[in-house]
C-alpha cells in the first residue's frame, strides 16, 4: 500500500519556521491504529490524515493524531491541512475550490476559509468547531511547579489558572511577564502524576506583551501527547482569544489578536486570532495563518 504525504511549516511565512505537520492525502483504509503508528513514525506534534467525506456536501474527512494519541479538533493540524487541499485542487478525485472548505472530525464539523494572493493559497483560517467552554480550576501552586515556575511569577487577578476548550481542553494561565514565560519549562513527572492526557491536553502559558507586531506570546507544554512543547497550537490559541474576550468587560465586542508561540524554542510562529461576544457571551472564535510547503514524498506499507 502507498500513501503520499505531503509537510507544512504552519503559521508561518518561511521554511524552517512555525509548527511542521506531515498531511497524509490518501488515508482511505487505514485502521486507526495504523495511523497512530504513522504519526509516531514522524514523531510531529500533529500528522493528519484525509479521508473522503461521509457527507459529499463537505470536503474531507480529517482524523488528527500527535504521536501518543488522536485528537478530536487541533487548529494548525486543520489550517495545515486545508492549506495542502487547496493548493492540490483535488481530493479523491474530487474538486477543491472556492474560498471555503468543510472538514468532518471528531469534535465536529471543521470550517476553512482559504486565503490567496496573485491566485496562490497563502493562507487559511478556521472557526472553532463548538463554542468556548469553561472547565475545572487547577491550583496555581501545582501549575507552577509543573511548568518549573514560582508561584508568584503567575496572574491571577483576572483568572486562575483555569480549563477552557473550543474541542479541546487546555490549562490556561497568565503570567505576569515575559521573563517568566521565556524561564518556564515543562516537567514531565508532574503532568504524569497530576495532569494526565485525559484531564488535560496540556498547559497553555501566555503573557499579553507587545513585541513588534504581536500582542500576546504564548507558549504550550503537552508531554503526556508526546509533545514537551509545541511550536504553534490553533486549538490552543483558538480557546485562548476566547478566554481574552470572555474577561473583557464590554458586552458586545470583536476582539483582534496577533499571537506569536514558539519564539523561545527557535520556530517563532503567528497566528491571527479574533472573537465576537454578543450580549456578554462569546459566540465565536477563529484562528488562522500563513503556511509554507516542504516536503512531498510517499510511504510504502507492508
Amino acid at each position: 500500500m502507498k500513501l503520499d504525504f505531503v509537510t507544512v511549516d504552519v503559521f508561518t511565512d518561511r521554511q524552517f519556521g512555525g509548527n511542521p505537520l506531515a498531511v497524509i492525502t490518501n488515508a482511505q483504509g487505514l485502521s486507526g491504529e495504523r495511523m497512530q503508528a504513522i504519526a509516531a513514525e514522524f514523531n510531529l506534534a500533529e500528522t493528519t490524515f484525509v479521508l473522503p467525506p461521509k457527507d459529499p456536501a463537505h470536503t474531507a474527512e480529517v482524523r488528527i493524531f500527535t504521536p501518543k494519541a488522536e485528537m478530536p479538533f487541533a487548529g494548525h493540524p486543520n489550517v495545515g491541512t486545508a492549506f495542502v487541499l487547496a493548493r492540490a485542487g483535488t481530493s479523491y478525485g474530487r474538486p477543491v475550490t472556492g474560498d471555503r472548505l468543510v472538514f468532518e472530525e471528531k469534535a465536529g464539523l471543521v470550517a476553512m476559509d482559504i486565503e490567496r494572493e496573485a491566485g496562490a493559497v497563502v493562507a487559511t483560517r478556521l472557526a472553532a468547531p463548538v463554542p468556548l467552554s469553561f472547565g475545572e480550576e487547577i491550583d496555581p501552586a501545582l501549575v507552577a511547579q509543573a511548568c518549573s515556575l514560582k508561584p508568584e511569577d503567575l496572574k491571577l487577578d483576572v483568572h486562575p489558572p483555569r480549563v477552557a476548550s473550543c474541542g479541546a481542553p487546555l490549562l490556561f494561565v497568565e503570567l505576569k511577564s515575559r521573563e517568566a514565560l521565556k524561564r518556564a519549562a515543562p516537567r514531565a513527572e508532574i503532568f504524569a502524576r497530576d495532569l494526565p492526557r485525559d484531564r488535560i491536553v496540556g498547559i497553555h502559558l501566555y503573557v499579553q506583551a507587545q513585541e513588534g507586531d504581536i500582542d500576546v506570546q504564548t507558549r504550550m507544554f503537552a508531554p503526556e501527547h508526546g509533545i514537551l512543547e509545541d511550536p504553534a497550537t490553533g486549538a490552543a490559541n483558538v480557546a485562548l482569544i476566547g478566554v481574552l474576550t470572555h474577561h473583557r468587560p464590554e458586552t458586545d465586542i470583536t476582539l483582534d489578536k496577533t499571537i506569536g508561540q514558539g519564539f523561545d524554542m527557535g520556530r517563532p510562529s503567528v497566528l491571527r486570532a479574533s472573537a465576537e461576544k454578543k450580549d456578554g457571551k462569546v459566540v465565536a472564535t477563529y484562528i488562522g495563518g500563513r503556511c509554507k510547503p516542504m516536503m512531498s514524498g510517499v510511504i510504502e506499507l507492508d
